[in-house]
């Protein structure tokens, strides 16, 4: 078990961690991708996660052989997203630690999404205020799983990268911290989000 003396910042992804918001995500992909004819499973998107909007956007309509503007298609995406914005929950183990944290440990958010839409499911689920820093996708020109975006969290925290804990729900942002060398908690050990649709 992790103890605050022990680290010198606490570093959570956005979607999946902190709030339950990946059905709202898949919906909205669907949103763009079956207008298309293009398949795209939620084991598929899920191996995805932690990837700005954008690049898969650009990945999946590349391997269906099809142009699309991208900039449209992903806000398209995101649109749909924050029409669902209302239905989303917190992942409360994760808010717990927030909260309990807050005042005691430097924290930021690290998300492959954008800025604006990160801090509104932060306001969302009630936590706006409690991060010092957002590196979000905007702010980095290398993503998950390099592990830019949670080094420049550490760097404007003034933190240590290997006394930072990394509180993650994708492969690839584990894989994101472990280049960091950073240590890491796996959301997934205990939550899973509800699938849109039934195997």
């Amino acid at each position: 078990m992790w103890h605050f003396q022990d680290h010198d910042a606490l570093l959570f992804d956005c979607d999946g961690t902190l709030a339950d918001t990946m059905p709202a995500h898949y919906r909205a992909w669907l949103e763009v991708t079956e207008p298309h004819g293009i398949a795209f499973d939620e084991d598929r998107f899920y191996s995805l996660g932690g990837r700005p909007t954008r690049d898969i956007v650009a990945t999946l309509f590349a391997e269906a052989g099809l142009a699309i503007d991208v900039d449209h298609a992903a806000g398209v995406k995101e649109q749909s997203f924050l029409a669902q914005l209302d239905r989303i929950l917190p992942i409360d183990p994760v808010v717990d630690v927030v909260r309990r944290s807050r005042g005691r440990v430097p924290m930021a958010v690290v998300t492959g999404g954008y800025q604006d839409v990160c801090r509104r499911i932060l306001a969302r689920v009630g936590i706006a205020d409690y991060f010092h820093t957002i590196v979000a996708s905007e702010d980095t020109s290398r993503h998950k799983p390099d592990p830019d975006p949670f080094l420049e969290a550490a760097r404007r925290l003034g933190a240590r990268p290997e006394r930072c804990v990394v509180w993650e729900d994708s492969g690839l942002g584990i894989e994101a911290a472990r280049r960091a060398g950073m240590h890491w908690i796996d959301v997934r050990s205990f939550h899973t989000p509800a699938r849109v649709k039934t195997p």
